[in-house]
């Protein structure tokens, strides 16, 4: 039976983003299946990236073998009915690289790489993904490595949860839509969306045979976090934000202006397309209210921390200091759930609750690319104004935010089914 959702996950992955994977490689088989994880620059470089995202491979093989040695129930579908691929992608934005605030750390976890060494993935990991620069024209499979008895071909061999790609990210993602039936495939991004513009740029009606696209990006009602306007991933590289955002609108072209077609180096978007991309946006605005506390962290994986999971240890690593570092900013010692609220939405849309910002089901979100005080803010027009019938810019109408035609349609999420849920089925899942 097929899963009732298959999702490509682009990541950065810190900490939030970690918690994300989680709940969507514990989640049953039924509802959810991890196609693939593709990497991008954004808390770290995407070498810092890979090395995260194999060390929590690296730590699932060993919960795995820990849960069965005590039969308990293994609880991770995600890695044992299914083998999501993983991909490296963009090391830089499209233009204007900004140096990353290492808010979770150097390496993105906290310095879990340096405080806890014994618990980072060691030996040949870094072999399973080096073919990609040699011999990038040769077949890229994990078989065709094997085959061919190319070095690191044995490395691979010994990945046993997950499948190392040799091609670059946006090759990945398109290759998946293209292979699978339009509309069964979610595309979610938790991180800048760089790879996803590369994707688009390359084959845009390929992009659109997306199910969604589901970003957790951005602010319209509230502060930033990287500046006073702007979230982080969309600062990061607010190009790609704009492109991506483009494509839910009538006419992407009109929204983006001659500098943003060409930006990167990528290839312009034709005047028509087939079809709009449907893009939900869960940014601070809604992000920030859902927590995981530190009581409830606490009581949920004291029992596994003694008995000595390697899931609960590794967690516990990263976990602590994050919530030190909430405490000591005034926030409270709570972590936010800003990179699994776009798992959880896919994996709850349908149930009551969730809702948009606007009654017709979408707003005209747009990125700020050129400010120099603004750059990465997104713009919502949230003016209580008719649409006109017709289109084009007006002296009343500057920027064309009323055209029948203009502009992006964002179907901005404000409301979800429940504050606490997130963080009660993430610890449901790996601790229950």
């Amino acid at each position: 039976m097929a899963p009732k959702n298959r999702i490509i996950i682009d990541t950065d992955p810190g900490i939030d983003d970690i918690l994300a994977l989680l709940l969507a490689l514990s989640s049953p088989a039924e509802e959810l299946e991890v196609l693939l994880i593709s990497l991008v620059r954004g808390n770290v470089d995407v070498h810092a990236c890979l090395r995260n995202v194999v060390a929590l491979f690296h730590t699932l093989e060993a919960e795995c073998a820990f849960r069965k040695s005590h039969s308990l129930p293994l609880k991770l579908d995600g890695i044992t009915a299914y083998k999501p691929l993983i991909a490296i992608g963009a090391d830089e934005p499209l233009q204007d690289p900004r140096d990353s605030d290492f808010f979770h750390g150097r390496d993105g976890l906290g310095g879990i790489h340096t405080s806890h060494p014994h618990l980072s993935p060691r030996g040949e990991w870094q072999e399973l993904f080096r073919e990609e620069q040699s011999v990038g024209e040769l077949d890229a499979s994990v078989e065709g490595a094997a085959l061919r008895g190319d070095e690191g071909a044995e490395a691979r061999d010994h990945a046993h949860s997950f499948v190392p790609s040799l091609r670059p990210a946006h090759e990945e993602i398109l290759r998946l839509l293209r292979e699978n039936e339009a509309g069964t495939i979610t595309l979610i991004a938790i991180g800048p969306m760089t790879n996803f513009a590369i994707a688009a740029a390359e084959d845009p009606e390929t992009f659109l045979r997306a199910k969604e696209v589901v970003i957790m990006g951005g602010t319209v009602a509230m502060h930033g976090n990287v500046t006073p306007v702007a979230e982080f991933n969309v600062y990061a590289d607010p190009a790609a934000a704009a492109r991506v955002f483009a494509l839910s609108g009538p006419t992407p072209g009109s929204v983006l202006g001659e500098a943003l077609q060409g930006v990167g180096g990528l290839k312009p978007y034709p005047e028509s397309l087939s079809a709009q991309a449907t893009v939900v946006m869960l940014g601070l605005d809604i992000t920030e209210r859902h927590l995981l506390k530190r009581g409830m962290w606490e009581e949920r994986v004291k029992k596994w921390r003694d008995m000595g999971s390697p899931l609960a240890v590794w967690m516990g690593a990263f976990m602590g200091e994050m919530l030190a570092k909430m405490e000591r900013l005034g926030e409270g010692a709570a972590v936010q759930l800003h990179d699994p609220m776009c798992v959880w939405y896919v994996l709850t849309r349908e149930v009551e609750g969730w809702r948009p910002s606007h009654e017709r089901g979408w707003e005209d979100v747009r990125v700020e690319c050129a400010a120099q005080w603004t750059r990465g803010m997104t713009v919502g027009d949230v003016r209580p104004r008719r649409r006109r019938n017709s289109d084009g810019e007006r002296t009343y109408d500057h920027g064309n935010w009323l055209g029948a035609r203009s502009g992006n349609r964002i179907v901005r999420i404000v409301d979800s089914p429940g504050d606490d849920l997130p963080a009660q089925r993430i610890m449901d899942q790996l601790f229950g």
